[in-house]
């Protein structure tokens, strides 16, 4: 066989068959996923203790929400001073819009919200599709 013919079958085989071939750099398009970013500034007067707490609730949502399928979380630590007092970050993964709709009023979302609310002075959520 022809080394041209078998580079040929090759790429067939690619195109036909590993649809990541197809979509640039290697990524499926079903492979996107959305994502849910929290900043929090908390009130000058909530306590460490108090942070504490809300924080911990908040890790643990992805234990009692199965559509949370990703949680990372992070404290501010860039060196521009953009934060505008935010100092919280959490990146929380779904598969899909109707995950986040069943998210949102989740019986533990909102009370994760009323340990929260006493304390947070501001919140930003930006949501979005990873390209």
């Amino acid at each position: 066989m022809k080394k041209s013919t078998i580079i040929g079958t090759l790429l067939l085989v690619c195109l036909l068959i590993v649809p990541g071939c197809t979509s640039g750099a290697g990524k499926n398009i079903n492979d996107t996923k959305l994502r849910h970013v929290v900043l929090f500034k908390f009130k000058d007067s909530a306590t460490k203790e108090e942070v504490k707490v809300a924080n911990d609730a908040f890790l643990a949502l992805p234990d009692r929400i199965a559509e949370i399928k990703e949680f990372e979380w992070g404290l501010n630590n860039s060196p521009e001073n953009h934060h505008q007092g935010l100092t919280h970050c959490y990146i929380l993964t779904f598969e899909s819009e109707e995950d986040l709709a069943v998210y949102l009023p989740h019986p533990d979302h909102k009370a994760f919200g009323e340990i929260l609310g006493p304390i947070l002075d501001k919140v930003v959520v930006v949501d979005y599709w990873t390209k």
